[in-house]
């Protein structure tokens, strides 16, 4: 995606796993339930995987990006809300009280970062777009150390420094095939929208129920895009035609269909089922397949294969990413959570 959002709106939403911040309860679990939980995790992330794969047919039959990502949105939003209101059991009061980050959510974690990553898979590949996505972990402790001025412990900093050479490599700036730049921020921008969505389910209050702010922040982000292509300010292009996917014309719904049954709504809903049976620093920590299944989906299904240099490059990208993942088990403390609240 995630999001992690992951974060792939099509993987970019980012990595679900996030969202779902249940308390940590590794004593209580039995091992067959911890082991149903791995399962689970593993599949909310191959189907977060498959969003750049049916995202990108779409664009290249000529929807526009903002219509594909409000598509996707809106769709998800429209079948989360029953289940979303059976959640609240009509407290809405949960709802007013925690408008905040579910407008932050939904502006920034939801509409910004999937709009972003689809600009970018227009560009690049989807595999290097959503690498590019998943330099946030990088970036929290980049904005951490900037506002608190503690210098971050030895394997945040390895596992930055291996980011940032990961990224050096996807970019494969001295290769023949050059990395159009534009994709390249759009990239970068998805990383920023990643890097509120975990911001602010980070700090999400235990009375807003994982369901429900997932639910809020795709109907806030579905109307965020209607509103700015009302003002002319997005472009809102869809061709109802057929599209090729897997080297087959399809019909158009096919890929959208799936964009929003199985890379939104059941990867939400089995990423909230995985953080609550694994915890959500584990279930988080998986979630980083998903850049794996990305590159593994669009290489079956687009033909897509990053260069081998690129590949590498990902394997510095997610290595990194992993270190600094394990410096924050090992202090059981996330870098969003040291941020200020939402």
């Amino acid at each position: 995606m995630p999001t992690k959002p992951a974060q792939n709106l099509p993987a970019a939403l980012p990595p679900v796993a996030s969202v779902a911040q249940a308390p940590s309860r590794t004593r209580g679990r039995t091992r067959p339930a911890a082991l149903s939980g791995l399962w689970v995790a593993l599949f909310s992330s191959a189907v977060f995987g498959t969003s750049g794969a049916f995202a990108k047919p779409l664009l290249e039959a000529g929807w526009s990006p903002g219509a594909a990502v409000t598509a996707r949105m809106a769709g998800a939003a429209v079948i989360l809300l029953i289940p979303a209101l059976v959640v609240l059991h009509g407290k809405w009061r949960t709802v007013a009280a925690n408008w905040k980050p579910i407008l932050l959510f939904g502006v920034f974690g939801v509409a910004v970062c999937q709009f972003a990553y689809f600009q970018a898979v227009q560009r690049l590949s989807v595999g290097v777009a959503l690498l590019l996505e998943y330099l946030a972990p990088v970036l929290i402790v980049l904005l951490l150390w900037a506002r608190t001025g503690r210098r971050p412990r030895r394997y945040t900093i390895v596992g930055a420094l291996a980011a940032l050479a990961g990224l050096v490599l996807v970019l494969n700036l001295t290769g023949d095939q050059a990395v159009d730049p534009i994709g390249v921020l759009w990239g970068l921008g998805a990383a920023v929208g990643l890097v509120v969505y975990f911001f602010v389910t980070a700090k999400a209050n235990d009375t807003l129920p994982p369901l429900v702010l997932a639910t809020g922040g795709l109907w806030v982000g579905a109307v965020l895009m209607l509103l700015l292509a009302a003002t002319g300010v997005l472009s809102m292009e869809a061709n109802f035609g057929t599209v090729q996917l897997a080297g087959t014309d399809v019909p158009w719904w096919g890929p959208l269909g799936a964009l929003v049954l199985l890379a939104t709504v059941f990867a939400y809903v089995t990423g909230i089922v995985a953080a609550r049976a694994l915890g959500s620093k584990v279930a988080a920590f998986i979630s980083l397949t998903e850049v794996l299944f990305a590159v593994l989906w669009a290489w079956l299904l687009l033909g897509e294969l990053p260069l081998p240099i690129q590949m590498l490059g990902g394997a510095f990208i997610v290595g990194g990413v992993l270190l600094v993942r394990a410096d924050e088990l090992r202090t059981g403390k996330s870098p969003a959570a040291d941020l200020p609240a939402a």
